[in-house]
């Protein structure tokens, strides 16, 4: 297991009337974390905070207590540096008849990053074909793919190398594709974000139009490799890169299910197999679903959103 330094971090700003009386302890462990909100005189109602989405573990009329591990409770995840930061909300909602107002504290516990890790997108189970859970990775790589990036920061036009994978564990062989991937200056898409867009189309490399970004050849069927060439938007910026994995069968590509990039002066080039680039024809239309077919064959692709960042691009002329 990762040796991990850890630390903890709790913000507390209390109303005046409260401060007397409660107090917030806060126990960050590598994998999980423990919190305790203890009052002195039962001026609230334990079993109305929440952590995150969590209710209390147990409460009692003047303790709540969460012991809950980083993978629940919507715990943000947030790579800065060095720093490995979870943060979260301590919420309570008080009922209308209390003299308590509602009120949010805010919850931080920092890990100094370990040199071999690179970011897990998705830690929480679910299953596929009724066999064991799936776990999604994404991260930032070094020049040749081998290692977790020393850097988050990029000279424009340079080529950030991009590795996405899905742990296998007991299923049959999964071909893991990136569906959709736009850049944003957010770590959460909003209807009035400002995108740059990557991947659209249902597997579409669209920025490999414009640039010389491209799909790298596979090493394994569960992983894949991108390297894009960094870009002006946001330029200084942090910039935070929103996906969509998609887990799939290897024998069982069509336009919806693909991984397309265009080669120069030449095409749409299918990276799996270049023989059947025709599937990407519809790279410059629409690629559209056949899901009549998809519940004929009775396969159901498993797909997770990701988030990496953030990153940022430097411009080498300033």
């Amino acid at each position: 297991m990762m040796a991990f330094f850890w630390q903890c971090a709790l913000l507390l700003s209390l109303a005046a009337a409260m401060s007397a009386y409660a107090d917030m302890r806060l126990d960050c462990r590598p994998d999980f974390v423990t919190l305790v909100w203890t009052e002195s005189r039962s001026l609230a109602n334990t079993s109305l905070f929440r952590l995150g989405n969590c209710y209390p573990t147990s409460s009692s009329p003047r303790e709540a207590v969460f012991s809950v591990a980083l993978d629940n409770c919507h715990f943000r995840r947030l790579v800065t540096g060095n720093q490995l930061m979870y943060t979260n909300d301590l919420t309570y909602s008080s009922p209308p008849d209390s003299n308590v107002l509602p009120f949010t504290r805010p919850v931080v516990c920092a890990y100094e990053r370990p040199k071999d890790w690179y970011p897990l997108t998705y830690y929480p189970a679910f299953n596929t074909y009724g066999e064991s859970d799936l776990v999604f990775h994404i991260g930032l790589m070094n020049g040749d793919f081998s290692g977790p990036a020393e850097s988050t920061s990029f000279p424009l036009g340079s080529l950030i190398p991009i590795m996405a994978s899905v742990a296998q564990r007991s299923h049959q062989p999964l071909l893991l594709l990136l569906d959709e991937c736009v850049a944003t200056t957010t770590p959460e898409l909003h209807p009035e974000s400002s995108i740059y867009p990557i991947i659209t189309n249902k597997g579409c490399l669209v920025d490999s139009k414009i640039s010389r970004s491209k799909f790298e050849p596979r090493q394994k069927s569960s992983e894949i490799q991108l390297s894009l060439q960094a870009f002006r938007f946001a330029l200084g910026e942090e910039v935070f890169i929103n996906c969509r994995l998609l887990a799939w069968d290897p024998a069982s590509l069509d336009t919806t299910k693909k991984a397309c990039h265009y080669v120069k002066e030449h095409r749409w080039e299918l990276l799996d197999n270049p023989a059947y680039s025709n599937l990407c024809d519809c790279c410059e239309s629409s690629c559209k679903s056949r899901r009549m077919r998809s519940v004929e064959s009775g396969k159901h692709a498993m797909v997770q959103k990701a988030v990496l960042g953030p990153l940022t691009i430097t411009d080498v002329n300033s």
